[in-house]
């Protein structure tokens, strides 16, 4: 019998089980795919939204504001890239300035600090690049980015290092109510709990369904975004954004904390809550709107495409509630859900003190490593590395500088990457020019080595025994 089981392995529910394990709990996390990190928040903005766009008063308000305020600190002791690097909402008419200043009066009663309205010239003094159309601009000083995969494995791991259980590769079939709480029925078993975190993103309203709770349904909303080469990556320091709409914040065009540059998404209301696939509409879109923004972006320099599924709910707002005793609910977490992730977890955890008695753990770790960047490293520490551990002299991943030192990291390190896409989103190889064309075999080899599997039982992603 647990304590919790948290349903989901995306970005909420990993913050879930992080802020859990600071107390004396059982946790189990399950998640129907082979990693966590498999869905929504693999493939979104990368985002740390400051909170103008929330209507005040809203979850989203409160808690955006919040989630910005502590990934501002939880990225140094769990070690996740983050930067904080400001935004711009860019107008293109003067007769949008209303627009614009009613924006600005939103995110400072939502407690959003330093928003200043700039003229287009002053903001193409901060952004040359800027289309000569821009009019006026909302900076955001507060606003940043991140890596989506580092921030959420980093919440699992500090997770697993503190205790919590995670059930990879196991997809909840039905919950049934018990005397003491819940089983929660999966395909790989059946599970006992007290309490369940509905964390399942665009499925959360199936999971809620399943305890009879199905008062709001989950759209999924379908984004394609275009990855541009690190040459492109300087073009713009700002994220930019135009004037939002009621289909959400419109084509961005950010610096990752990488280097890279991005440009997306578009958004299209689906019912296909596994259509993930990109489309030449899509991404025409997502060029001709871009380049509304920015002039000259170079899109010949495009390295990837790929596409980020929202979990839209009916409510327009986060639907974070116990609609029955002892079973919460996350759902409807779109943007801003990654800013809002720690947020959430700290709101649900609130709400679980209250169905049950929370006791600190005095042995709980605060504090996470992630996997040493080598490239990052100056020449001395590399030197240095490299005599303690020579597999740091190996380069595999040669457009990313990736070497044989960190996928051993990955592979080996708390839950550790089982798949060519665990080892990628744990070290970035396979994430350049070639989108892993070189790089493969001998991460393969590697995988195949340390899991003690043959090369073909080594699998791109997804559960064994499935298609990739």
């Amino acid at each position: 019998m647990y304590d919790v089981v948290i349903i989901g392995g995306g970005v909420t529910g990993c913050a879930a089980a992080a802020e859990l394990s600071k107390y004396e709990l059982s946790v189990c996390v399950i998640e129907k795919e082979s990693d966590v990190c498999e869905g929504t928040s693999k493939a979104n903005s990368a985002i740390v939204h400051a909170g103008f766009d929330a209507e005040p008063g809203t979850l989203k308000a409160r808690l955006n504001v919040r989630g910005n305020e502590m990934i501002h600190e939880l990225y140094k002791k769990l070690d996740f890239a983050f930067k904080n690097n400001g935004a711009m909402v860019l107008c293109f008419d003067e007769a949008q300035l209303p627009e614009l200043e009613k924006l600005k009066a939103k995110g400072e009663k939502n407690g959003v600090a330093g928003l200043e309205i700039l003229t287009g010239e002053q903001a193409r003094e901060r952004e040359p690049q800027l289309s000569a159309e821009v009019k006026f601009a909302l900076y955001a000083p507060t606003s940043g980015i991140v890596c989506p995969f580092e921030m959420t494995l980093a919440f699992a791991e500090n997770a697993f290092e503190n205790g919590a259980e995670f059930r990879l590769g196991t997809e909840v079939t039905a919950i049934e109510n018990t005397d003491g709480g819940y089983k929660v029925v999966t395909d790989k078993g059946t599970f006992e709990s007290r309490a369940v975190f509905n964390c399942a993103g665009v499925y959360a309203d199936k999971i809620s369904a399943m305890v009879g709770a199905d008062s709001f349904t989950i759209t999924p909303r379908k984004g394609e975004y275009m990855l541009l080469d690190k040459e492109a990556g300087g073009i713009v320091k700002h994220t930019i954004f135009q004037l939002p709409t009621k289909m959400g914040k419109g084509i961005l065009v950010t610096p990752t904390v990488h280097g890279n540059l991005l440009v997306g998404p578009t958004a299209e209301n689906i019912d296909d809550k596994e259509n993930t696939a990109t489309t030449s509409a899509g991404l025409a879109e997502v060029r001709a709107k871009g380049s509304l923004s920015v002039e000259g972006l170079p899109f010949n320099k495009v390295i990837t495409a790929f596409t980020g599924l929202r979990a839209v709910g009916d409510t327009h707002d986060f639907i974070i509630d116990q609609p029955v005793e002892g079973f919460f609910n996350a759902a409807g977490i779109e943007s801003p859900g990654l800013t809002s992730a720690p947020a959430i977890a700290e709101y649900m955890r609130e709400m679980l003190s209250e169905f049950m008695d929370l006791k600190p753990k005095a042995d709980y770790k605060d504090t996470r490593r992630g996997v040493v960047h080598f490239a990052e490293l100056s020449r001395e520490e590399q030197n240095a590395l490299i005599k303690e551990k020579p597999e740091y002299g190996n380069i595999v991943c040669r457009c990313e500088t990736i070497t044989e030192g960190e996928i051993l990291d990955a592979i080996e390190r708390p839950l550790g990457a089982t798949t060519l896409d665990g080892v990628k989103r744990r070290t970035r190889a396979g994430m350049g020019r070639c989108q892993a064309g070189f790089c493969s075999p001998r991460t393969i080899m590697l995988l195949s080595e340390k899991l003690g599997c043959g090369i073909g039982e080594v699998r791109k992603n997804g559960r064994k025994g499935e298609k990739d």
